[in-house]
């Protein structure tokens, strides 16, 4: 068997196309308005930044980027955050990763008003996931239930497997597949050293991976015919020394296993990168 590849750019495509239409509708001065805020410089934040704004002007969404020197305070970065919260004019804001290490970013990201949050890492906004509202959560984790939902699969009952029980992946995820009462398990580093991962990933009618560990499931691990959603980004070096980007599945030996794969890269990247335009419209609408 070879898998159907699931490839995000189309579906992303889609998104953009929904997420522009409505804004062209919108008077000029109401067009939502992105801030990102970028502490030090880091080449991978300013990456991620580069291509927020590419997408954030494909689509009509004003975007600024903030920038802060490495040596600033915590207590000044919340300050400016505040003074974000507290302007009419910004929709949405994110923090930009990493930040330095005097500075704990789930601090950050509590300060930014849930309202504006359109990472949705804000405590509030991962608690109303609790309460299934898809539009707040983590851009990754709605990308992921969005790719999921695109095979078509009746998730009623559906055996998924979580593995990766992070706050902005795994929970979420795992919390709004039950809301769709899919039979759902998180598994984590407990149930690899307990020896018991293998025994999970292979009953999956669903796998979706979220560790940042290359190569972490093999082939072997998985289901004939089973949905995989990768959502790691690994940058490793073949064997002649070039730097490359991996998930988290060993895809050479689960495209011969699985009925549907997601590719590293142009998977789940693409369609995160659409929502994240996606909740700064709901943002704007519901903060105007």
């Amino acid at each position: 068997m070879s898998a159907k590849l699931l490839e995000g750019g189309s579906i992303a495509d889609a998104i953009k196309a929904e997420v522009k239409e409505t804004i062209a509708q919108m008077p000029q001065e109401q067009r939502p308005q992105l801030v990102a805020v970028m502490v030090g410089d880091n080449p991978g934040a300013r990456a991620y930044a580069k291509m927020q704004r590419k997408s954030c002007d494909e689509v009509g969404i004003v975007y600024e980027l903030k920038e802060f020197d490495e040596s600033i305070s915590e207590a000044d970065l919340i300050a400016a955050v505040d003074e974000l919260n507290e302007d009419g004019a910004v929709d949405g804001i994110i923090l930009q990763m990493p930040v330095p290490e005097h500075i704990n970013a789930r601090t950050v990201q509590a300060a930014i008003a849930s309202v504006k949050d359109v990472d949705g890492v804000n405590p509030a906004n991962l608690g109303a996931v609790v309460m299934g509202q898809v539009e707040g959560a983590p851009c990754t984790a709605q990308a992921v239930v969005r790719l999921v939902q695109e095979t078509g699969i009746d998730l009623y009952g559906t055996e998924v497997v979580v593995v990766g029980h992070s706050e902005i992946v795994g929970k979420p995820v795992a919390l709004l597949l039950l809301d769709k009462f899919a039979t759902t398990t998180v598994c984590h580093i407990g149930t690899s050293d307990a020896g018991l991962l293998e025994q999970h990933t292979t009953g999956a009618d669903i796998l979706i991976v979220a560790v940042g560990v290359p190569g972490l499931i093999k082939g072997s691990m998985i289901k004939s015919g089973a949905t995989v959603i990768d959502v790691g980004i690994n940058r490793v070096k073949d064997e002649e020394g070039k730097r490359k980007i991996v998930g988290d599945v060993e895809f050479d030996s689960a495209v011969e296993v699985a009925g549907t794969i997601t590719p590293v890269p142009g998977g789940v990247g693409p369609v995160t990168t659409a929502m994240l335009l996606k909740s700064t419209l709901y943002a704007c609408q519901s903060h105007r």
